[in-house]
């Protein structure tokens, strides 16, 4: 249990700590503007869903040998891409196309290691579910969303102010050069308590009281419109929030922590949530947003605009997680689960990204 969690907690702490990493090195580059964080957050969902869908693939294609085995390739070929920078070619002329820019730039300087990081949650919970029959692994969920959130905070609050970049560069690789050892250690272990191959084809659902039946479609759809409206929702408050109020760091943060949280609360502290109160606080929540859009200028106070945003946004995705929650399958199928989420927060994502048509 140690390892694998150990395993999660790490990747996931990395994965936060890189994504403000890489913006603060590319931002200069491109104007310093709030539109470089929402591109990069596109590349992060959609490297998330790739990391997703692998883990999907492997877990529901691969036997547990070929699993351990191609996997552990990708990690290896991963410590390549270290010590993790973007490289000055990439320095845009001017003449390009910005958004194309920093896609293919982040896709080329940290694609490979963030995409086995993205995997890595699902990945090994898929495989704890399968050595440990009789445990469920979804609070492993919310400790990976626990250590993102840390890794997030810890960013703005103890190293951008106190380390180089070139620092942070030496240390996140050195601490994911770790993460692969834990990571190859981690697949090892589960391919030696890997049950037998006529087992392995069997179902597996973690207890007996739980229903092993397949999702349905409309299951599936239903997954991904809650984490596409909650996604959706982020961007829409970080973006008001940088363009319209300050395009501070701590604005990109504060959303995307709250958002965590409400993944922790709701997947580590069931109980937590209730359909009916948090149906009513949304609907007030949307209200105050809504009219805070149409009834506020730059004069207003921040010490409203931020708050009334903040909380809006909490509440909401505390309904729509809460909702995900009730609605999680049996382990065999959290693969899928995963993916859906995933996808939803893509389908948000690009929402926000692909250009509009002008009126």
């Amino acid at each position: 249990m140690l390892l694998f969690a150990s395993t999660i907690f790490l990747s996931a702490f990395l994965l936060f700590q890189l994504q403000p990493m890489i913006a603060k090195m590319i931002l200069p580059w491109f104007g310093g503007s709030a539109a470089v964080w929402i591109t990069a957050m596109l590349f992060f969902q959609t490297a998330l869903l790739g990391g997703y869908l692998y883990a999907h693939w492997s877990i529901s294609r691969l036997r547990p040998k070929t699993q351990t085995i191609t996997h552990m390739l990708l990690l290896l070929l991963s410590l390549a891409f270290l010590p993790i920078a973007p490289a000055l070619s990439w320095k845009p002329a001017g003449t390009e196309d910005p958004i194309v820019r920093i896609l293919g730039l982040l896709a080329f300087s940290i694609g490979l290691p963030y995409f086995l990081l993205s995997s890595t949650s699902p990945l090994i919970q898929a495989w704890y579910a399968r050595t440990y029959r009789a445990a469920l692994p979804y609070r492993l969920f919310a400790l990976s969303n626990l250590a993102s959130l840390l890794g997030l905070l810890a960013y703005p609050l103890f190293v951008e102010t106190r380390v180089t970049l070139q620092q942070q560069s030496v240390g996140w690789s050195t601490a994911f050069a770790f993460f692969v050892a834990l990571a190859i250690i981690a697949a090892f272990v589960s391919r030696k308590n890997a049950p037998s191959v006529t087992a392995a084809k069997q179902d597996y659902c973690g207890t007996e009281s739980i229903d092993c039946s397949p999702p349905r479609i409309r299951d599936q759809v239903l997954w991904l419109l809650l984490a596409g409206c909650a996604s959706m929702l982020l961007l829409a408050v970080t973006n008001h929030l940088t363009q319209n109020v300050a395009s501070i760091p701590f604005l990109w943060v504060l959303p995307l922590g709250l958002y965590l949280l409400t993944f922790i609360l709701c997947f580590d502290y069931e109980r937590i949530y209730h359909r009916q109160v948090y149906t009513w606080l949304m609907v007030i929540a949307l209200g105050g947003m809504a009219y805070g859009l149409s009834h506020w200028n730059s004069h207003t106070s921040l010490k409203i605009v931020i708050p009334t945003f903040s909380s809006g946004m909490f509440v909401s995705c505390m309904f729509f997680h809460g909702e995900l929650v009730k609605r999680k399958p049996a382990p065999r199928h959290l693969t899928s689960f995963y993916l859906m989420l995933s996808l939803g927060g893509a389908f948000g994502d690009c929402s926000w990204v692909l250009p509009r048509p002008r009126s």
